[in-house]
């Protein structure tokens, strides 16, 4: 199992916009047949290190993790919309 977890940290972070980026996100539920676990969740901390919304995806193997980057619906609609809308992305993949 492969875990992929993705920080974002919203260049305008207003409620609005951290709650339609969350509902962005979750568009992929039911889109993409590789994910075996999606999950978004917005800070509660909201200190100076926080970032503003986790993504937490999961997978079978590294190559469905592989072929989920270069989905169409995540390559086409979900990165160019994160890219616009983030000031900061950062990322961790690892095994279990």
């Amino acid at each position: 199992m492969i875990t992929h977890i993705v920080l974002f940290k919203l260049a305008d972070p207003t409620d609005a916009n951290i709650t339609a980026t969350r509902n962005k996100i979750l568009t992929m539920d039911g889109r993409i047949d590789l994910l075996r676990h999606l999950e978004a969740g917005v800070d509660v901390v909201k200190s100076e290190r926080s970032y503003d919304i986790a993504l937490t995806t999961r997978f079978d193997s590294l190559e469905d993790l592989k072929a989920y980057q270069v989905h169409p619906y995540h390559a086409n609609e979900i990165i160019p919309y994160m890219k616009s809308v983030c000031s900061s992305i950062v990322a961790v993949d690892y095994e279990s």
